[in-house]
Parts: structure tokens; C-alpha cells; sequence
């Protein structure tokens, strides 16, 4: 009898099911950080885990992006880059883009691909799009040393950069605004994705037509002045054009863009976390 109460006591974690819909629960995500880091592990892992040349694919995938959008939009189509350089010209704009557009994708299946996971152990939901953030931060870092050698060389050999050194301190804020987004857009496709299957088929597609429009290809300059305000809805533009404002002296820095996608990222996440935690308690039913 007295083991029974004592183990009716003694309780390690205690599970209720009742939560604001303003809640992170962040201490429990604190409390399950070795979880997050072994999910961090696998996402990082597991993509290049049975590759021949492994993660040789983070430098390859992007020069070879580059060089064809060199070959397409500045020697046959003869598109500006803003006299900078085109290969230095793509790489700065799919630095950043490809670190947005990996977050969205993947989070944005979040549900689908853990449901089997879900659906038979208990751990914070938000561990595993946190952790999908985490490992394409990892690619990040590497591909921004890829753009740095980029950089260094035509620093080297042409004389039309003209880097705002100052501007280089927002790159942490950029990055970190550039993942809100893509967690924030990820969360609320992945909860829609538990009853609408179809919309898996359209991300992919989106992302590739919205990457068009938000100053990766064409610069901002080519824009009419007229329709330059309906351009700059898109959030992403101006953190892009920071990033090359910073580094290639190109591209416009205004604190009211900037300011504007921040409050655009913040409801994003806000709205993408309450849909998120109102699907989490109810999906397996549907996926």
C-alpha cells in the first residue's frame, strides 16, 4: 500500500491538455532539448546519409542554381544585375532564399511526415518544426561561407562592389526573419495539409513562382516606380535586398520595409502557432 501511494505521488510530468492559444509552452520545449537536437541530427543526417558525395551537395546544388541563372537571365536574356557581377549577383539573392524556401517546404509537412511518431509518443509538437529550422540553419552557414568565397573573389578582381560594411550587423536580424517566415508560412500549411492533401502539390510550385517575385532574378531597379509598392508586399523582398544592399552596395535599405516585414513575420508566427496548436490535439484523426 505504501509503494502504491508513493508512486500515485510522484509524478515526473504532468500532461494537460488545456493551453492559451498564446502559450509556447517553452519550458516544456527546454525540457525536451535533447530531443530537439537528436531531430536536428536526423534532419541534417538523414538527407545526404546514403549520397556518394554527401554534403558536397550543399556547395554543388547552388553553383550549379547560379551558373544556370547566369546563363538564362544574364547572358541570353541579357537582364540586369545592377553592374554587379552575375554569378556573385544569384548566389547573394538564393543564399537567403533557399534558407526560406527549405524551412517552409519541410515544415510545412510537418503532421504528414511525423504522424506515425505523433500519434503513439507524447513530446511538444513544435520540436520537430523547431528542429527543421535548426538543421537548414546548419546548411545556411555553409552555403554562406559558399557566397563568401564568391564575395572575396570579385572583392579580389572587379571593382564595382561597393559594400556598406555597417549594414553587415543585420545579417543575424535577417536570417532570423527569413526563418520566422518560413516557420510561420510552414505551420499553417501543415495544419491545413491534415484535411486538404492537396495543397503538398501546390507548395513546391508556389515557392518556386513566389522566389520570382522577391528580388532573387530581377533586381528591384527594373521594377516600374508605380507598381514598386505592390512588389514590396512581398515581406521577403526587402530582407533580400538588405542582404545585397550589405554586400554588394546594390539593392535598397529602408527601415520602413524592414519594419514592415518584422510586424508582417510576427502575426505570421502568432496566427501559424494558433492554428497549429488547435490542429496538434486533433490531426491523427484526419491524416
Amino acid at each position: 500500500m505504501e509503494n502504491k501511494e508513493r508512486y500515485t505521488e510522484d509524478w515526473d510530468l504532468i500532461i494537460e491538455p488545456k493551453n492559451k492559444w498564446y502559450d509556447l509552452r517553452l519550458k516544456e520545449i527546454w525540457r525536451f532539448r535533447d530531443l530537439l537536437l537528436l531531430f536536428v541530427k536526423r534532419d541534417f543526417v538523414s538527407v545526404y546519409k546514403q549520397t556518394i558525395i554527401g554534403p558536397l551537395w550543399f556547395f554543388i546544388q547552388p553553383v550549379i542554381t547560379t551558373l544556370t541563372f547566369t546563363f538564362i537571365f544574364k547572358t541570353l536574356a541579357s537582364i540586369s544585375t545592377d553592374g554587379v557581377p552575375g554569378p556573385l549577383f544569384y548566389i547573394s539573392g538564393l543564399t537567403l532564399w533557399t534558407f526560406f524556401a527549405d524551412c517552409l517546404n519541410k515544415t510545412s509537412e510537418t503532421f504528414v511526415s511525423n504522424a506515425s511518431v505523433f500519434s503513439k509518443v507524447y513530446f511538444p509538437r513544435m520540436v520537430a518544426p523547431l528542429s527543421i529550422i535548426l538543421s537548414n540553419m546548419i546548411k545556411l552557414s555553409v552555403q554562406f561561407l559558399l557566397f563568401l568565397c564568391f564575395w572575396t573573389y570579385y572583392m579580389a578582381t572587379d571593382n564595382s562592389l561597393h559594400p556598406h560594411y555597417g549594414a553587415f550587423a543585420l545579417l543575424p536580424f535577417l536570417v532570423l526573419l527569413m526563418a520566422g517566415l518560413g516557420l510561420g508560412f510552414g505551420l499553417i500549411i501543415s495544419s491545413m495539409t491534415t484535411k486538404y492533401k492537396d495543397l503538398k502539390f501546390l507548395v513546391g510550385f508556389g515557392v518556386q513562382l513566389l522566389m520570382y517575385a522577391s528580388s532573387v532574378v530581377l533586381p528591384l531597379s527594373v521594377v516600374p516606380e508605380r507598381f514598386k509598392w505592390l512588389i514590396m508586399l512581398n515581406p521577403i523582398i526587402s530582407i533580400i535586398e538588405t542582404f545585397k544592399y550589405a554586400f554588394l552596395g546594390v539593392g535598397e535599405l529602408h527601415l520602413w520595409n524592414l519594419a514592415y516585414s518584422t510586424v508582417f513575420c510576427i502575426v505570421l508566427i502568432a496566427l501559424g502557432l494558433v492554428v497549429f496548436n488547435r490542429v496538434e490535439k486533433s490531426f491523427v484523426d484526419t491524416v
